[in-house]
């Protein structure tokens, strides 16, 4: 990585803060946000598959690995790969007025968020953190609404209470019912936090392409996860192959891949409209798991997955 401090542009002028800064060699995003693309549908497709198979990579990585190093190890071999790719793609290194932003993108984005997640399923059944997690696209949508001043129309808002209907009927089929234990504050705490995430780093994938910015929040939201270093070593020398490979996939698909696919996504629609694609991450998960592992899903969760799919598509037509 490269530091182009020094040759940083200095802060737009009062009315031409839509204009993109763009450091390095990066190519500037569309000023105008639209509707999403097929370049932008597709990425997004292999965003929201890598996200769904974590869920089996998660569980096989647990029988062996204590929460906190399994969180730090995946996230370790994900800095290291977006770190290696950094160097050949002459990623630039952000500019110091940034810094502080970026981390508290990525202290959001992944220190709490994984961390939370993680804990709470300790505790929380599968439906429920299924559920819980539904209302982040939401949750986005109001703080788009707040602090970028993003707009849906009532048909998207709509759209988005036909989604979470969906992911409750997918939840209600996977557990049989609701438990809430006390890790659901946490799982509360992960769907918050990861809809500030994508909120709070829309400013940036104006001035950065979108893998610098992933880079840049996930690298430093690895930082205060090395809390949990002490044993790592000795737990990565005794786990069976199985959970290591497991836990490197994790890394280098739904974390190094996945979120800069997901970064992508975000600079070229509002976040809202992007968000609601989060609804689909549980039907596809159920097909995964039915494909790869064998567990047919209940038909009140094939039913909330239709229902969650028709809501992204009113969303995404009707929204704005």
């Amino acid at each position: 990585m490269r530091d182009t401090t020094a040759a940083a542009s200095s802060p737009a002028p009062a009315g031409e803060t839509d204009t993109p800064t763009v450091t390095g060699d990066a190519e500037p995003t569309q000023r105008r946000e639209g509707r999403l693309d097929a370049k932008t549908l597709a990425v997004l497709g292999v965003t929201l598959l890598s996200w769904s198979s974590a869920f089996a990579g998660i569980g096989a990585g647990l029988r062996a690995y204590s929460p906190g190093h399994l969180v730090l190890f995946r996230f370790l071999v994900a800095a290291s790969a977006l770190l290696l790719y950094a160097v050949p793609a002459r990623i630039p290194l952000p500019r110091g007025r940034d810094l502080p932003g970026l981390f508290l993108v990525g202290f959001l984005g992944f220190t709490i968020y994984h961390i939370a997640l993680v804990y709470g399923q300790v505790t929380v059944d599968a439906g429920t953190t299924a559920l819980l997690i539904a209302t982040s696209p939401a949750l986005t949508a109001l703080v788009a609404r707040i602090l970028l001043r993003e707009r849906l129309k009532p048909l998207g808002w709509a759209g988005i209470a036909i989604s979470f209907t969906g992911a409750a009927l997918i939840a209600f089929g996977k557990s049989g019912g609701m438990r809430f234990a006390p890790g659901a504050l946490l799982i509360l705490l992960s769907a918050f936090t990861t809809s500030l995430f994508n909120v709070l780093q829309k400013p940036y994938l104006r001035r950065y392409r979108a893998l610098d910015v992933a880079t840049y929040a996930l690298c430093l939201g690895t930082l205060p996860m090395l809390v949990f270093l002490p044993g790592l070593a000795t737990a990565i020398a005794t786990a069976p192959l199985s959970a290591t490979l497991a836990i490197i996939y994790l890394g280098l698909f739904p974390l190094a891949i996945g979120y800069a696919g997901w970064s992508y996504a975000l600079s070229r629609a509002p976040a809202a409209i992007v968000s609601s694609f989060l609804y689909l991450s549980t039907p596809l998960a159920l097909v995964i798991a039915w494909v790869w592992l064998g567990q047919v899903p209940a038909p009140l969760s094939l039913v909330g997955g239709a229902i969650a799919l028709a809501g992204v598509i009113l969303v995404n037509t009707r929204g704005r």
